[in-house]
């Protein structure tokens, strides 16, 4: 048995999660990714990591500017999808296509739910200096990474990771438990279970200032910022008027 699957995603973290589904037995019926951007310091347009492997697989790709739009709904409708998978896409799904799937919306996040909720959550699990961070398989709602959660799998955060190298194993870890959350699902063995709210944090969205080194706080925090922010946007400092790129660091908590 396969399931019939619309796929959304855009960044490189989603990449090993379609790749799996395309060599599964499972059907993708489309690829739903952000359009077409400007990018570097040449502002070419560049396509998103995922629309580059749904081309190389020739599998449809649309690219719509808003999610609210009826015809869209009635195209989604009329591939007759039992799921929708979601992997970072980059935007909130309303409740008319949350709930048009029989099975639902299953989304693959990077963290141990209901730990850092949000768009950049391998970020801030270095930044607030976690010991430990993972993938969550969770049913979609309306409230942001707040649905139930079907399965977990941890990790440790290694004392030299960076965001980028946490990056790298979150994404493949993520297909798996993808693999896994699909086979319970078509087998009849899901089990859903609600978060607990009270345990809740969050993980906005960077932006370029949060770079910025603050020299009052405590040097392991300095050392965990930098790690977080690698590689964007960065951290950095200013020195006689000029800024100042900072791409490593150590700690100590000895006086220097």
């Amino acid at each position: 048995m396969s399931l019939r699957i619309i796929f959304m995603g855009t960044p490189q973290f989603a990449v090993p999660s379609l790749e799996a589904l395309l060599s599964s037995p499972h059907t993708v019926l489309t690829v739903v990714t952000q359009p077409d951007r400007p990018r570097g310091r040449g502002q070419r347009v560049t396509v998103s990591p995922v629309k580059a492997v749904a081309q190389k697989h020739r599998v449809p790709v649309i690219q719509p500017t808003t999610l609210r739009d009826r015809e869209l709904y009635a195209y989604f409708r009329s591939l007759r999808p039992d799921i929708m998978v979601v992997v970072a896409y980059g935007k909130f799904l309303p409740a008319s296509l949350l709930t048009l799937p029989p099975r639902g919306c299953i989304n693959v996040h990077a963290s141990l739910l209901p730990r850092l909720r949000g768009a950049a959550p391998i970020n801030w699990a270095l930044i607030r200096g976690e010991t430990e961070t993972g993938i969550t398989i969770m049913q979609m709602n309306e409230r942001m990474d707040a649905g139930d959660i079907l399965l977990q799998r941890a990790i440790p955060i290694g004392e030299r990771d960076t965001a980028q190298t946490l990056h790298d194993r979150l994404a493949p870890l993520g297909a798996e438990c993808l693999q896994e959350a699909l086979r319970l699902i078509e087998e009849g063995k899901a089990v859903f279970r609600p978060q607990e709210e009270r345990y809740a944090t969050y993980a906005p969205r960077l932006k370029k200032e949060d770079g910025h080194i603050d020299w009052t706080r405590r040097a392991r925090d300095l050392y965990n910022l930098i790690r977080g922010v690698i590689p964007w946007p960065g951290a950095y400092t200013f020195r006689q008027g000029s800024r100042l790129k900072i791409w490593w660091a150590d700690w100590t908590d000895r006086p220097v």
